[in-house]
């Protein structure tokens, strides 16, 4: 016989195969066994992960056991009883009105029926369950598809559950991305741009694959070809109720994890948990609907935390929003960079780990980042204190990957500052990684002299950022996986979220560093995240040298820090995002300060003398005015520091007083001391002794304002 048009097209279909070894081998145990432990195999996941692909290779596998296979795709039937029974006549091949019941009984061999795109039957649920199945013989393996979990009542009845086993079809793994790009003759060039796109997602694969074939010169990028992601978002979600349902999905799309009340923030509709009025209500049920609406899609999967997408429908999004709506792409970053910012100070230490994850998943797009953290991995990762039988396994980490006399050096400060070391731990509470901070303002300076990296350090800070009286200075001297070291793991990824939110969180952080084995490597994130190269810092320990990054919070605060990363996070390019100009700022002593607080309030009213005093460029007035602001703009800013400072509520009548004398003899220049003390009903002694005290008054509160000033 000449071959058919049919056998050839299944020839390519299975050439172009890959993957699936553990379903297939599941199948074919249950095809070979007498008596298999399952009678139904059911297959779900989204549209385009590969469920018809799958079934046809079983029907394949099948003919090549000698069982025979009869495959009926609900695709284009009416959901009605004789419609199936038509269709399941005809792929046994008798006629429609035959009695498929009796033609089955009449198989005594082990025989399989697969029923494709079973989400289209889901009218006819109960009656395949209750009426249908039932009839067939135990001879019978059923292999059904659908996008959706089998309905409750499958998993309700003791009978069946015995009976059906389910798989939830996932990705092809990157090595059989790369097998299945290959076998299309993909140039292996192209094999990371394409699998970080696709993740293995089998529709995506083919879509890119397609475009390799019309276009042999194409170097893939997801925003540049808009055809493929429309596919992919028409296959994800067929029919979107309306603009609401779109914006809810594009939010699920942007954040790692999303919940109700960042859906609100997201969508600016009454969160709900506010205590709303009645005629409210509606509006915060909106954002409950939304999201269960999101909950029942095949493609959206629920975590502890909240829900997300499909890898492949989060990207696809992320590029068909980045590419038709930039600005609400923008926008939506932005809402839910507010919402993690508000979060962060109001919730458990383990609960800001999360936040922080949230808020650094934002920076996901860009290349950089991407390369730098494991946003994907599902390891399980404790991070908590160090216990005392925790040191033995820390001190073997650091001596395997930096030698004897750093895990000496470890051992010392372990013993100083106990309390600064964060200790990860994998699911079976083994020791996996470390984090240990030195505080270097709570050394003395014989410890700081004696450490190479410390004392590296601490003279950099000395020659070009001293310290002030309260201010904390952070050396993360020890930082690294047990088995990656400080490359990119799951464990690396939880070390530099922790140091986030440590920077985030420090009162009174002046300057933190960060030592790198492979400074080269990571200079790259380091430098998105506004850290600078310190040569003049690194250090050699144990015959091994350290490149050191740091940032001077004092002169780029925590606000202004969240609003650079902002602008990279959703910039086309974020290496062209420059730090905005800044005003140079001064960093005073204690002793200095006072005398420039002295020296601007008795210049309060004279604005050419009060435009030079170094607190317009202190960190208390620029903080407050914003970067770039003109001198005529900081200099008003500090007077109305003063003023606000100097009319502060008091504890007492007498504090009070203390504070009244500032105010009389500066803020009100027309009166000379005497008249001030006459305006107090003072004698001049007593007033020139409040006068003193409330000019050391308003001194401190502005001091600690000024060395507390931030968002921490």
């Amino acid at each position: 016989m000449r071959a058919r048009l049919a056998d050839r097209l299944a020839l390519a279909r299975r050439n172009r195969f890959v993957g699936r070894s553990g379903e297939i081998e599941l199948f074919q145990s249950a095809l070979g066994n007498p008596e298999p432990p399952f009678q139904i195999l059911y297959i779900y996941g989204p549209g385009g992960i590969g469920k018809t692909t799958l079934l046809r290779e079983f029907a394949a596998r099948a003919v090549e056991s000698r069982v025979p296979a009869y495959y009926v795709d609900g695709r284009n039937l009416e959901p009605t009883p004789d419609a199936l029974l038509r269709a399941v006549a005809l792929a046994l091949g008798a006629a429609p009105d035959a009695d498929v019941f009796q033609i089955f009984s009449k198989l005594t061999q082990r025989h399989v029926l697969l029923l494709d795109t079973y989400e289209t039957w889901s009218a006819l649920d109960a009656w395949l369950r209750d009426e249908f199945l039932p009839q067939l013989p135990e001879s019978t393996l059923v292999v059904m598809a659908g996008r959706e979990p089998l309905a409750a009542g499958w998993q309700s009845d003791p009978g069946w559950q015995t009976l059906v086993h389910s798989i939830a079809l996932r990705n092809l793994s990157p090595d059989e991305g790369r097998e299945f790009l290959t076998r299309r003759a993909i140039p292996s060039a192209q094999h990371r741009d394409v699998l970080d796109f696709t993740h293995g997602y089998p529709l995506a694969l083919s879509l890119v694959a397609d475009l390799f074939d019309q276009r042999h010169d194409l170097s893939f990028q997801p925003e540049t070809e808009p055809d493929v992601i429309k596919i992919l978002l028409e296959r994800f979600v067929q029919k979107v109720p309306g603009p609401a349902h779109r914006a809810a999905f594009e939010a699920s799309a942007m954040v790692r994890m999303l919940n109700e009340s960042l859906l609100a923030a997201m969508l600016k509709l009454p969160d709900p948990l506010a205590d709303l009025k009645p005629e409210e209500q509606m509006g915060a049920q909106t954002a409950h609907e939304l999201f269960e609406w999101l909950r029942g899609l095949s493609f959206i999967e629920a975590g502890r935390d909240g829900l997300f997408p499909h890898d492949v429908a989060r990207e696809a999004v992320i590029a068909d929003v980045r590419w038709r709506n930039p600005d609400w792409y923008k926008e939506l970053h932005a809402r839910a960079r507010r919402y993690y910012v508000a979060r962060l100070p109001m919730v458990s230490p383990a609960e800001q780990q999360r936040v922080i994850h949230d808020f650094v998943f934002l920076h996901r797009d860009n290349p950089i980042m991407r390369a730098m953290f494991d946003f994907h991995s599902d390891v399980v990762i404790h991070a908590g204190a160090m216990r005392a039988e925790d040191e033995t396994a820390l001190l073997k980490m650091i001596e395997q990957h930096e030698g004897k006399e750093s895990a000496q050096w470890a051992k010392k400060w372990f013993a100083r500052q106990p309390d600064k070391v964060t200790v990860y731990r994998n699911e079976h509470q083994e020791v996996i990684g470390i984090f240990a901070v030195v505080e270097m303002q709570n050394a003395s300076q014989a410890e700081l002299n004696a450490d190479p990296a410390t004392r590296a350090t601490w003279n950099f800070l000395t020659k070009h950022a001293p310290l002030r009286p309260g201010e904390v200075a952070a050396h993360y001297r020890f930082w690294m996986a047990r088995d990656t070291y400080q490359n990119v793991s799951p464990v690396q990824t939880q070390i530099l979220l922790t140091t986030v939110r440590y920077q985030l969180l420090t009162p009174k952080l002046a300057y933190h560093f960060l030592p790198c084995a492979d400074p080269d490597f990571w200079a790259p994130a380091l430098l998105y995240g506004d850290l600078t190269r310190l040569p003049e810092a690194d250090y050699t320990v144990g015959g091994k040298t350290y490149g050191v990054f740091g940032h001077d919070w004092r002169v780029r605060s925590p606000a202004a820090w969240l609003d650079l990363l902002a602008q990279r996070e959703v910039a086309p390019d974020a290496e062209q995002v420059v730090p905005p100009p800044e005003t140079p700022l001064i960093v005073l002593s204690q002793v200095e300060f006072a005398s420039a607080v002295h020296d601007a309030l008795r210049d309060f009213a004279r604005p050419m003398q009060l435009r030079d005093n170094p607190l317009n460029c202190a960190r208390m007035v620029v903080e407050q005015v914003g970067p770039g602001a003109s001198a005529d703009e900081r200099m008003k800013t500090l007077q109305e520091l003063l003023k606000q400072t100097i009319a502060s509520p008091q504890v007492s009548p007498r504090e009070a007083k203390l504070y009244r004398a500032v105010e009389y003899t500066y803020l009100k220049p027309a009166m000379t001391q005497e008249q001030a003390a006459e305006a107090m009903d003072l004698p001049f002694s007593t007033y020139r002794r409040h006068l003193k005290a409330g000019l050391l008054r308003v001194t401190d509160a502005l001091w600690q304002k000024e060395i507390g000033a931030g968002t921490r």
